[in-house]
């Protein structure tokens, strides 16, 4: 098995933090944490650099909401910055775990989603039915 190592440092490195900030911003920039965010980037992004190489970075809380549509959701999301970690953290270790996941993982994963689960499962379900009309 492949060894990683100096992942912590990349995961900090103000390369990766603007690539996250990049991915965390698509198709939300014109919200206030995004727009805000945005305005100090450069301090921003060297702050959460500083506290994650210090350890002392903390998540800030999630901030609660109520959607209807068409179902009632408690909805918990993350603050704009938190979700740059986020993002942060993925960018190194998708590449690490996406090697080694079974094709038939389906959640959180690019080009798959509960679509392509469902489809897939129908596939099997079909080979089944076929193996024991037989």
């Amino acid at each position: 098995m492949k060894t990683y190592t100096k992942l912590y440092e990349k995961l900090c490195s103000k390369e990766n933090l603007l690539k996250a900030y990049q991915k965390a911003k698509k198709g939300k920039s014109k919200k206030k944490g995004v727009i805000e965010f945005s305005k100090n980037l450069d301090y921003e992004i060297n702050l959460l650099q500083k506290e994650l190489l210090e350890y002392k970075y903390k998540p800030q809380e999630l901030r609660k909401f109520i959607v209807r549509d068409p179902k009632t959701r408690k909805i918990h999301a993350s603050a704009f910055r938190d979700r740059v970690i986020h993002h942060a953290i993925i960018n190194i270790l998708e590449p690490i775990y996406e090697k080694i996941f079974i094709y038939d993982s389906f959640a959180s994963r690019k080009n798959k989603g509960a679509h392509r689960a469902v489809k897939r499962f129908d596939y099997f379900k079909k080979r089944f039915l076929v193996m024991v009309n037989c």
